[in-house]
């Protein structure tokens, strides 16, 4: 079930400056949709494409502490963490930032933002969540509680994927068959790690238990997203 990180063998620049290479890591199916954005727009220019959780953390600190004014949420909950989100440039887009998301769309790229304005924070912030946006969609329509983010169960299934430890769920093992679980059209409820009835039943239906859960889902997962691994 695993996806592993894969480096982008991009010219990764943001300010005049090499990325560094443990920045400039992404999923295998976000990696292979930066190349073709990098093969259109090849004046392009973006950075932060993955943060560990040191690094996430550290962002989240900075920005209570006021040494960053664009939000950062804690370690678990940002896209970053799964390499599946970029900061670009603005100013090298070479198009309005309306027509940049039209562009995007059809590479599976989106924004974070409602609305195209360049003059609000996390303007420059972009996605490719892959599979995981049935994860946000899932959570978008009602079946999880609602004071559980959208965006922060994609996040954190997305983070779960890598393998990377994610702090607010119970069990790691158990929000990875969620997670799964989610994506393959089931019900088991919010990606808590807590194996409840929802879940329990859910998995009835997949035909496994938790104890065959990686058996049986992970080959549904890699052949419903080939690209993801």
């Amino acid at each position: 079930m695993l996806t592993p990180l894969v480096p982008v063998n991009l010219p990764s620049i943001y300010n005049g400056q090499p990325l560094p290479a443990r920045m400039a890591r992404a999923s295998k199916d976000f990696a292979a949709a930066l190349a073709d954005l990098s093969a259109r727009l090849p004046k392009l220019r973006w950075s932060d494409l993955f943060r560990s959780y040191e690094m996430q953390k550290q962002a989240n600190l900075d920005y209570l502490q006021g040494r960053k004014k664009a939000f950062s949420p804690p370690a678990g909950g940002s896209l970053h963490e799964a390499g599946r989100a970029m900061d670009i440039d603005l100013s090298t887009i070479g198009m309005s930032l309306a027509d940049f998301w039209a562009y995007l769309k059809p590479l599976g790229m989106v924004p974070i933002i409602a609305q195209p304005n360049p003059g609000t924070s996390e303007a420059w912030h972009f996605e490719f969540r892959g599979s995981h946006q049935l994860v946000y969609d899932y959570a978008a329509a009602g079946h999880v509680r609602a004071d559980i983010s959208p965006y922060k169960q994609a996040a954190v299934s997305a983070i779960l994927g890598l393998g990377i430890h994610v702090d607010q769920v119970k069990d790691q093992n158990v929000a990875l068959v969620q997670s799964a679980l989610i994506r393959l059209g089931y019900d088991p409820g919010p990606i808590d790690g807590d194996p409840g009835g929802r879940t329990v039943a859910a998995l009835q239906q997949a035909g496994a238990t938790l104890d065959t859960a990686e058996g049986v889902l992970a080959p549904r997962l890699q052949e419903t997203f080939p690209q993801e691994f």
